[in-house]
């Protein structure tokens, strides 16, 4: 289904569209590039904020892990 929307754009944005053949598919392109980048960006925010809530239970886990491999070296 298609939706028609009215937009503004910078002259010298336009300009620059102007050999672009298909100009609708063109922008829909462009948007949805810029909305697949925003919820990467979003995403990785996420994961961030994840890792850093559970960076000393990380710690621990690994310490716990270090002394198992470890164990029965240097003898």
């Amino acid at each position: 289904m298609l939706r028609r929307l009215n937009i503004t754009i910078p002259e010298s944005v336009a300009k620059k569209m102007d050999k672009i053949p298909n100009k609708s598919r063109f922008i829909a392109e462009a948007v949805e590039e810029r909305l697949r980048r925003m919820e990467k960006e979003k995403l990785g925010k996420l994961l961030v904020e994840g890792y850093k809530a559970t960076k000393e239970e990380d710690r621990a886990v690994n310490k716990e892990w270090e002394k198992a491999t470890l164990e029965g070296w240097g003898r």
